[in-house]
């Protein structure tokens, strides 16, 4: 594991931190190159994009804020953004508000999902590489592509040493990178707007709640993690919109 890429005197250039940065502008790349390609050029867009970003930020570490019933037992608001852990459900709820804000501000009235769709799973392939490197990767398994660590290792980041663990963020970039091409290959043929976006997000949503089994987070209620009960309640809902955009398709080239 290489949580520190370098270290600059007294400063640490963090490998988590320079991987998210990496994937935010591999993201921006690519949403900027789907803009071109489908010919959506509009400076409000940029608008859009900025609140994107924003949103993700400020959701990221506030997503986990409220870990417990009694607010009492729960960080300050101002604590956990400064010290709380970052959580990529809550970052992309972040995103997806901020986007709609920025639009309602900047007056574009078109959908921006289809724009973002591929860019989030680029930007999330490349971001994991740091989760990969820097944090605990999961459970305890047999099988042979286990990652192994020392006990110094270990030892910082609360997993038993020299027990072969589950890469889970290995799992989840390469579900991103192959997310990223069937992406592609479906901008043609999903033609409703926002249901290739509504694709990808009930595909990661159902891929994140399985993934959660060997991730080793805390279970909290019924046998599962905080995320694996939030995408309880969240995956019905992108469920039954993306169904009603693939009618809406299916109705438009019928008629």
């Amino acid at each position: 594991m290489h949580p520190v890429i370098v270290r600059l005197g007294p400063v640490a250039i963090l490998t988590h931190d320079v991987c998210v940065a990496a994937g935010i502008a591999v993201a921006a790349l690519v949403f900027l190159w789907e803009i071109r390609r489908r010919r959506a050029q509009d400076d409000r867009l940029w608008y859009v994009l900025a609140g994107a970003l924003v949103g993700g930020a400020l959701f990221a570490r506030l997503g986990t804020w409220a870990q417990h019933l009694d607010p009492r037992d729960n960080a300050s608001l101002l604590e956990q953004w400064a010290y709380g852990n970052r959580s990529i459900l809550s970052g992309l709820v972040g995103a997806y508000v901020g986007a709609i804000v920025a639009k309602k501000v900047s007056g574009y009235p078109w959908r921006t999902g289809d724009l973002f769709a591929p860019a989030v799973a680029a930007g999330m392939a490349v971001g994991r590489v740091g989760c990969l490197l820097a944090e605990p990767p999961g459970t305890p398994t047999g099988l042979p592509w286990g990652i192994t660590l020392d006990a110094a290792q270990a030892e910082a980041m609360h997993t038993p040493a020299g027990v072969p663990l589950h890469p889970s963020f290995a799992y989840e970039i390469l579900f991103h990178a192959v997310a990223f091409g069937a992406l592609l290959a479906l901008r043609r043929k999903v033609t409703a707007p926002g249901a290739l976006f509504k694709i990808y997000l009930a595909a990661y949503a159902a891929f994140r709640f399985m993934v959660e089994f060997v991730r080793g987070n805390e279970v909290v209620w019924a046998g599962l993690t905080r995320p694996q009960l939030f995408l309880l309640a969240c995956l019905p809902l992108i469920v039954a919109g993306l169904v009603k955009d693939l009618v809406r398709q299916k109705e438009t080239v019928a008629a």
